[in-house]
């Protein structure tokens, strides 16, 4: 007993008891804000691999960007990552910042299909995919249901078989060899089903978007309902993506 208090005392409590307003310490990088500071906009534009920056206006796109923050040491004026982990949607176009604006990252309750809320607002299975990742987003998604985020608090697990789950949720680039498991495993699933796209490496492709071995096609017919940004994405990001877009109103 005397122990476990001594644990207390030194690390404090390992759980999380809101996850919708809990501060990100450390050197986490979140939602960017783009001054308006003028700069060479070509220079701002090459320092990033990803291609995530375009010019005229400035924008940043998070859906392709890895957080690396190359791009705010170099202009620290122009860019800076906030700390701030709510920042999944379900428009592809809400992930991308332009300059001049800070604000924050949300979902439209209005494009959401109406029965999202009212079947999945208080339970939720999902089938998680890894299509050809690196295991880094698949580490963040179990931590988000360990001790200390406890995502199965509000009712959202991970389950093995796509016959029991509410939907897909995909990880990693979609290689040539998990294109087709996957669009089995998304079939399997009854209807009505949510697809979600975790990590960067799973919205854009991410530093593998111009690989010949990825098979993203399976993408062109599928309603993709979420995406949550990251490399990897946060637990807290997850959690609260995965919350607001099923209970928000």
């Amino acid at each position: 007993m005397f122990n476990n208090l001594k644990i207390i005392y030194h690390q404090g409590k390992q759980f999380i008891p809101d996850v919708t307003t809990a501060q990100v310490p450390g050197i986490f990088r979140g939602r960017p804000i783009i001054s308006t500071e003028k700069v060479d906009e070509n220079e701002l534009k090459d320092i990033c691999p990803m291609d995530a920056i375009s010019i005229n206006p400035i924008r940043l796109d998070m859906g392709r960007c890895t957080f690396c923050g190359e791009c705010a040491r170099q202009f620290p004026r122009k860019i800076r990552f906030t700390k701030e982990y709510k920042i999944s949607s379900n428009e592809r176009e809400r992930l991308v910042v332009q300059e001049g604006e800070d604000k924050p990252i949300e979902m439209n309750t209005q494009s959401r299909r109406k029965e999202i809320r009212s079947l999945f607002s208080q339970s939720l299975k999902l089938r998680q995919v890894s299509a050809g990742g690196d295991n880094s987003c698949e580490w963040e998604l179990s931590a988000s249901n360990n001790v200390q985020f406890d995502l199965s608090r509000f009712g959202i697990e991970f389950v093995a078989s796509p016959r029991h789950s509410d939907g897909i949720l995909v990880t990693g680039p979609i290689n040539e060899n998990m294109a087709k498991p996957l669009r089995i495993a998304y079939d399997a699933i009854p209807e009505p089903k949510l697809f979600i796209l975790c990590g960067v490496d799973a919205i854009s492709g991410g530093i593998f978007a111009n690989s010949e071995v990825l098979e993203r096609s399976v993408l062109n017919d599928i309603k993709i309902d979420l995406y949550i940004p990251g490399n990897p994405s946060h637990p807290l990001t997850i959690i609260n993506g995965l919350v607001d877009f099923t209970r928000k109103k």
